[in-house]
């Protein structure tokens, strides 16, 4: 392709409850991207999926910019991966695992890595909310097992609001996970590369006044957080931090980049929570800002997801 323009299938929108997430992001990515080197056209899939297939043998690459069920879930990755168009980060096993939050924590127990103690409530399954209490303690995280941008997750303090945080979470999945609540400093570590990928500077994220976490408000609302990089702790615990995020990248089989959120006690121990696959995406976004810090602007940091995607192309994923 040298000499031509890479043609460029951006999907952003989607049907998720992070639309309005993706379409911002995706304006960015589209200013960023060298016109000099790429030809950019946007498809939604909530309306354009027929157009997408049609145009297939047009497509050169496609930039997935969708976050959430029908996105970052391995669904579009799998339709790509029928019409031969190569695209950056994960592959459908890989999207669909770190998707599901339990699963994602299973496998980081398996690896070794530590986690919070939690419950899975199931479609038709009853239990004693009590019970749960009596494990887990209070307060405790309520949250869907597969939903991004912390929609549908609350911090109940009873038992009462326990049964109300999980219909709330029923809203978003048809399961629900119980989560014991760690207090600490809230630390995003993201890793950029394939088969020998590279750990980038910590974040420490801190919610504004008025907020209890991390949540979907305080994440897209101007100055409702605070977001310092490189985090401000030890050199030792910054190692820690960024093995935790390598190895959570490869336990769940992740390829190009990913963003592993945990959370760091009192203590001094790490608790890992979930590994973002499709992590936001302007300029001033968390992997972003963290590859700034690694020295990659924000054209360059796209460009190398492109290059990391062609360059795994060469093998399966």
């Amino acid at each position: 392709m040298q000499g031509q323009k890479m043609r460029i299938a951006l999907l952003a929108g989607g049907t998720s409850g992070e639309r309005a997430v993706s379409l911002n992001g995706a304006a960015e990515v589209e200013r960023a991207l060298d016109p000099g080197r790429f030809q950019v056209r946007r498809y939604d899939p909530a309306c354009d999926l027929a157009k997408l297939v049609g145009d297939a043998g047009e497509i050169d690459f496609a930039f997935i910019l969708l976050h959430g069920l029908n996105g970052e879930d391995g669904t579009v990755q799998g339709m790509l991966d029928l019409l031969g168009i190569p695209y950056q980060g994960s592959g459908v096993l890989g999207s669909a695992i770190a998707m599901d939050k339990y699963l994602s924590k299973e496998l980081y127990r398996l690896h070794g890595l530590p986690v919070a103690d939690c419950v899975i409530i199931r479609p038709g399954e009853g239990g004693s909310l009590q019970g749960i209490v009596d494990r887990l303690g209070l307060p405790v995280i309520v949250k869907p097992v597969r939903e991004g941008s912390s929609l549908g997750l609350t911090i109940a303090g009873s038992v009462e609001e326990l049964q109300a945080g999980i219909e709330t979470a029923k809203k978003h999945d048809r399961q629900v996970m119980v989560e014991q609540f760690i207090k600490g400093r809230e630390i995003t570590a993201a890793v950029l590369g394939n088969d020998d990928p590279t750990a980038l500077p910590l974040i420490e994220i801190i919610p504004g006044e008025g907020f209890a976490f991390f949540d979907y408000t305080a994440k897209y609302q101007p100055g409702a957080s605070r977001e310092i990089c490189p985090a401000p702790i030890s050199s030792e615990l910054t190692a820690e931090a960024q093995q935790y995020a390598l190895a959570a990248h490869a336990a769940l089989r992740l390829r190009g980049y990913s963003r592993t959120d945990m959370i760091l006690d009192e203590a001094g121990r790490y608790f890992l929570l979930e590994t973002n696959t499709i992590p936001g995406m302007t300029a001033t976004s968390l992997m972003p800002q963290a590859a700034a810090k690694h020295g990659l602007d924000f054209p360059q940091f796209l460009e190398r997801l492109i290059e990391l995607a062609v360059e795994d192309r060469k093998t399966q994923r």
